[in-house]
């Protein structure tokens, strides 16, 4: 028998909803990432419980009980229950109608198993009971002891399902993956290229940015080039610089960035993903043409560091031991010139115009004149 532990599984609020709707004869099962954490030893976020009580009945149970109750989801029959101020989302067992690769019409089940059949990877279908028992109905527990990133059943037809499980199972491998992928995945995932042309912008950034938030998705990412999915979502990226610019992180000590492995890659992200301004503007500095150091000083020094690293990723080269620090000096300095001054002897255009100047030569010296050496020169 497997048993799942944790904090999370003995939460006063957690098993407050199990109770509400065990004592009134239905089944509460936590599933999902929790489970499938817990059993790896990684932290537990989510808590996501399955019933096989409907939202109405679910919904029935929890307002009498006292708690808040907010269709969050009611048309795929997910319901979020507030119990001590923590939100559980709790799903009636579902099985799928028809879908249409984003998205799907479903019916409500009475057996597990149907529920666990329309989920993705076979490591995501266990459950787990409010005492921590485990159940598989699908056969995923060797799965996730084995750290093997499969689909559940025929991936194929688990792809058609949602095309966006093609970047998902990437991002698992690279979260949870040893070894190489599962061969039937990659190629299912080969085969339903063209399907990723049907999904959101929207939805492909935000499994980007997953992806590469992993602690190495290097791996993941040199698969996707060679399948070809890549290219497909990232046109004129290229996988090799993002290995080296992992091995530069680390020997840095610079925290994973998702953009700045975006930057890595290359490509047409500003058109091809939906980029929040921050990001927009993050890949900029890593493509401007502004020297480090002056890059440093005007947008702030991760804009230089990340600028550096992506760099040499490219050039397969490392990064300037000094480069975090020389960035830190220069996104602190001042200008030490004002506008007044050079008045009156200066206005307008050419008062503009000499501090502009006068800018250069300070940033040039490596910030190193002073305002009287500044005025010096002007002057001179």
């Amino acid at each position: 028998m497997t048993r799942v532990t944790g904090a999370w599984l003995n939460d006063p609020a957690a098993q407050e909803v199990c109770r509400l709707l065990t004592n009134s004869g239905h089944q509460a099962w936590f599933v999902g990432g929790c489970v499938r954490n817990a059993l790896l030893g990684a932290p537990v976020s989510d808590l996501d419980l399955t019933t096989d009580a409907t939202p109405d009945v679910v919904t029935r149970l929890a307002t009498a009980a006292g708690l808040k109750v907010v269709p969050t989801g009611i048309d795929h029959g997910t319901v979020t229950i507030i119990a001590q101020n923590t939100p559980f989302e709790v799903t009636t067992f579902r099985r799928d109608v028809a879908t249409d690769g984003r998205r799907a019409v479903v019916a409500f089940a009475d057996d597990m198993a149907d529920d666990a059949r329309r989920r993705d990877f076979t490591m995501n279908a266990l459950y787990a009971g409010p005492d921590g028992v485990v159940v598989d109905p699908l056969g995923g527990l060797p799965d996730l002891v084995a750290r093997r990133v499969r689909f559940i059943e025929d991936a194929d037809m688990r792809i058609k399902e949602d095309y966006l499980r093609i970047l998902r199972f990437f991002r698992f491998h690279a979260f949870y993956g040893a070894d190489d992928l599962d061969p039937d995945a990659l190629a299912a995932c080969a085969a339903n290229l063209d399907g990723l042309a049907s999904l959101s912008r929207e939805r492909v950034t935000a499994e980007m940015f997953k992806l590469l938030s992993a602690p190495d998705p290097a791996p993941a990412v040199a698969s996707m080039a060679a399948t070809g999915v890549l290219s497909q979502i990232l046109p004129g990226a290229d996988a090799a610089p993002l290995a080296v610019l992992i091995h530069i992180e680390g020997a840095a000590g610079l925290p994973p960035s998702a953009v700045r492995r975006l930057g890595a890659l290359g490509g047409d992200a500003a058109g091809a993903l939906k980029l929040s301004k921050r990001d927009a503007l993050a890949l900029e500095h890593m493509r401007s043409d502004l020297p480090l150091l002056e890059l440093a000083y005007r947008h702030g020094a991760e804009a230089a560091i990340n600028k550096a690293a992506v760099a040499a990723a490219v050039l397969g080269q490392e990064i300037d031991t000094n480069m975090a620090k020389n960035a830190q000096f220069a996104a602190s300095q001042t200008f030490p010139l004002q506008a007044a001054d050079l008045m009156p002897d200066l206005h307008g255009p050419a008062l503009g115009q000499a501090l502009k100047k006068a800018e250069a030569v300070w940033i040039a010296s490596g910030f190193a004149l002073t305002k009287a050496d500044l005025l010096r020169q002007l002057r001179g």
